[in-house]
């Protein structure tokens, strides 16, 4: 196993506390192995010995037809009864019920407890029924450029980050295809695979969804616009336009669905100067850039759009609220706002013309705060000021432990 310690030392922060530490995100992102590390921390840190602890993988046939009840029966059987018992449940959404078996077990026994979950039914209104005020939850993301560059380094070398950076636009970070040295097909063979079953078991039987022509159609509309803005509306008229119709609300309810299964991070505008969230023309960003190639193929004219995600998840990674800015007559990229701290970053894969130069920097320049400010390119001798607005190389942008 690879250390992530980006993830595993927050959660070890909260061993031996009250809370049920919740791990969710897009399949195949991590957790399961993250769960493994948290064990093999508490057995060489902690010195909990084994037969205190008790994992259980929920997608696993063994558990396929049995109730809550069952589930909690069998669980309550295997405490330990020589201290408290650490439990890890992982892909637990897949009981029915399985809130009330978590709550049970925290209320009615020693326990501290894990658990992982691939679709938001482990964010819903039950939880907070069920456990208000009783759980952590932690989002995790498929592998960071540090990550990726980590990973890649135990069976190749590695080459200068800038130049690593264009292999890890192109190949994604899902973690099982770090482990050794895939060629690009097969990454994206086993990419496809984890989207196949994402859409076909967290969205398709899940919602019992029938027109699945019209949901893959969607889905390539807004893989094919990360970046841009659109509505719901705007999908509807352009299946109108191939002949296809889909009214708005259905379009939304399958954005909506592809969210809960986090294929889709959701970014929403927000108005500078009416300092407000605007609900139209939103943005959306993949859970990886890899979905995109695996689905619609590799195309080098997508690649500033790939950048912009890549940046867009690393800072949801380093827990900012991201959003993008509308400016009176354009918009920042993102504005990223983390308790007291607030960061202005424009993405733009190179600055070629005086034209662009104004584009990237203007907007910022309208923002009269003292908050720090970005242009993130990957020009090669991208660095320095202008007018206090730092200019970076995305790869060290990515790689810097502070900005």
């Amino acid at each position: 196993m690879i250390n992530r310690p980006l993830y595993v030392n927050k959660i070890m922060a909260y061993v031996d506390t009250p809370f049920v530490k919740i791990l969710t995100g897009v399949r195949r992102c991590g957790k399961s192995t993250i769960l493994k590390m948290i064990m093999e921390k508490l057995k060489t840190e902690r010195n909990i010995p084994e037969d205190r602890m008790i994992s259980c993988r929920f997608d696993s046939m063994e558990y396929e037809d049995m109730t809550a009840k069952q589930i909690y029966t069998l669980l309550k059987g295997r405490l330990s009864t020589k201290g408290k018992t650490y439990l890890f449940l992982d892909e637990v959404q897949e009981i029915k019920g399985w809130e009330k078996v978590v709550n049970s077990l925290v209320s009615d026994f020693d326990v501290d407890l894990y658990i992982t979950g691939s679709n938001s039914r482990m964010m819903s209104s039950e939880i907070s029924t069920y456990l208000t005020g009783r759980y952590v939850s932690f989002r995790i993301f498929t592998l960071s450029f540090d990550e990726y560059l980590t990973f890649r380094r135990q069976f190749t070398v590695v080459g200068e980050p800038k130049t690593e950076l264009a292999n890890y636009v192109r190949l994604g970070g899902f973690p099982a295809t770090h482990l050794q040295a895939f060629s690009q097909d097969e990454i994206y063979t086993i990419v496809r695979d984890i989207y196949n079953s994402t859409i076909f078991t967290d969205i398709v039987r899940r919602n019992q969804v029938r027109k699945i022509d019209m949901l893959e159609r969607v889905v390539k509309y807004t893989f094919n616009n990360v970046g841009n803005t659109f509505s719901a509306k705007s999908i509807s008229d352009y299946l109108k336009a191939e002949r296809r119709s889909l009214d708005n609300e259905t379009v939304y309810s399958y954005l909506e669905k592809l969210e809960k299964a986090y294929l889709l991070h959701r970014c929403s505008r927000y108005d500078l100067q009416g300092k407000e969230i605007l609900k139209t023309q939103e943005k959306f960003y993949l859970a990886d850039v890899a979905l995109r190639y695996s689905v619609l193929g590799y195309n080098a004219d997508s690649v500033a759009s790939s950048l912009e995600n890549i940046v867009y998840l690393e800072l949801c990674r380093r827990g900012y609220t991201v959003n993008v800015g509308k400016t009176s007559d354009g918009e920042i990229d993102f504005v990223a706002v983390r308790q007291n701290e607030k960061i202005y970053v424009q993405v733009t894969k190179e600055i070629n013309s005086e034209k662009t130069e104004k584009r990237e920097y203007e907007r910022l320049l309208e923002i009269h705060d003292n908050y720090p400010k970005y242009v993130l390119t990957t020009d090669e001798f991208a660095g320095g000021n202008y007018e206090g607005i730092k200019t970076m190389h995305i790869a060290d942008f990515l790689l810097s432990p502070e900005y």
